[in-house]
């Protein structure tokens, strides 16, 4: 799974014990951070265990299941045929440069696996095949993902300067001290939710599935991030004409709607360039820049849930492929044909809560990001319009942005610089672009 999910439900069985399966061919159902997904088994074989079962969590690195495969060991090794077959044992130093011989090769050919104390992706093993690491080398790299995994970037990184540095031994790798993880929280019975009393008019309703995870990831969040907000009031008159002049000719050329949301991406999107401190994530005391601009948009589905897919890569979209990808994320995630990666790897969040008519919100960071922008309803209201000749009142379409940050890592002037460069973008519009 993606670098950042660290647990998964069960949510089928699609094979069962005693079935014969093949390699690529999916085995069981997973729901991961909202997104339902199947799991295809890296091997052909035969299931002989099932280790857990439907709606149980499983985190990521522990084994599920097990599959019995026709492993070398089982193969018939031939005596080479010679004429002149001696039964004399070969000598000690002979028989240890054989055995060094062998070690060596098995541990050049020998596929990287995962261990109880270092867990590797899929995508990770994949890498180091391709690339001809060892098991030793891949041990003695260090991880920056979440309790030391080793990430991709870890893993390129160290391809990018392998040969530049020497390489521990292996005992050295076992015997080095693995991450810190924080400690779990204590909680005080003292000051624990009262239990809710249910009468006998009342409804009880289970949590889903969904829900009881965005629970959990706001309530965590909350504990994480020092969470401070900043409001801005933005005049996007101009917007809202030139989208109303567009709109028609956009949609028979294109075959796609122009909303509001992909022109509000592309401004955030030039921000976050604009201010590369907004675009980070905090681990622990360190602070990971983004190379990438990855965009988050909160989606609400028809359950009443949220799911927040992601535009990769979102400043280097011109609006119209801004549109297409927001319109194709928007409709996948109505249908819930949304893919685990289509929602992994944000760096910023962006949230519409005028959708449903609020004028402004305070919404909660999604972890690890230190920010999200909560783009309120327009309104046409009347405003005071500077002009040259002197100021007057007009009708205009307004809105609030209210920014949402982590103060532990982004201090007031740049939470508070980085909306009002979204508000300046919004207002600078050109009234003559074309798109």
């Amino acid at each position: 799974m993606g670098e950042s999910v660290a647990e998964a439900t069960i949510t089928s069985w699609l094979k069962n014990v005693g079935d014969t399966i093949e390699a690529d061919e999916a085995v069981f159902e997973i729901a991961t951070d909202k997104v339902d997904s199947e799991v295809p088994s890296e091997v052909d074989g035969v299931l002989v265990e099932k280790l857990f079962e439907v709606d149980d969590i499983v985190q990521v690195g522990q084994t599920i299941a097990i599959i019995e495969t026709e492993g070398e060991a089982g193969g018939i090794v031939e005596t080479p045929k010679t004429q002149d077959v001696k039964d004399e044992a070969p000598t000690p130093v002979a028989a240890a440069e054989v055995a060094q011989t062998v070690v060596a090769a098995k541990e050049a050919t020998a596929p990287v696996v995962s261990s109880d104390d270092r867990f590797y992706s899929p995508l990770v093993r994949n890498i180091a095949k391709q690339e001809g690491i060892s098991q030793t080398e891949l041990d003695s790299i260090s991880g920056s993902g979440k309790e030391g995994r080793v990430t991709k970037n870890d893993i390129l990184a160290y391809i990018e300067n392998r040969g530049t540095q020497p390489v521990k031994d292996k005992e050295e790798v076992q015997q080095a001290p693995k991450a810190d993880v924080a400690p779990a929280k204590i909680v005080d019975k003292a000051k624990e939710t009262a239990p809710v009393v249910a009468s006998g008019d009342d409804e009880i309703v289970e949590m889903t599935r969904m829900g009881k995870l965005i629970s959990h990831h706001m309530v965590q969040s909350v504990q994480t991030a020092a969470h401070v907000q900043s409001f801005i009031e933005a005049d996007v008159t101009k917007i809202w004409n030139w989208r109303k002049k567009v709109k028609d000719d956009f949609f028979k050329r294109e075959g796609e709607n122009l909303t509001f949301t992909p022109i509000f991406m592309e401004a955030v999107a030039k921000a976050l360039r604009d201010f590369p401190m907004m675009n980070i994530s905090l681990q622990g005391d360190t602070i990971v820049k983004k190379k990438h601009i990855n965009l988050g948009m909160a989606a609400a589905l028809p359950d009443g849930n949220l799911i927040v897919p992601v535009i990769k890569d979102a400043d280097q979209l011109n609006l119209v492929g801004m549109t297409k990808k927001v319109n194709d994320l928007a409709g996948r995630a109505r249908d819930n044909k949304l893919k685990p990666d289509d929602i992994a790897g944000g760096t910023y969040t962006v949230t519409n809560v005028g959708t449903f008519g609020s004028i402004m919100g305070t919404p909660i960071i999604n972890q690890p990001q230190v920010g999200i922008l909560a783009l309120g309803a327009i309104r046409k209201v009347p405003a005071v319009v500077e002009t040259p000749e002197g100021d007057f009142i007009g009708i205009r379409y307004r809105m609030f942005l209210s920014h949402s940050y982590d103060h532990r890592v982004v201090n007031g002037a740049l939470g508070g610089q980085f909306v009002k460069a979204v508000k300046d973008y919004l207002e600078a519009w050109d009234s003559k672009r074309e798109i």
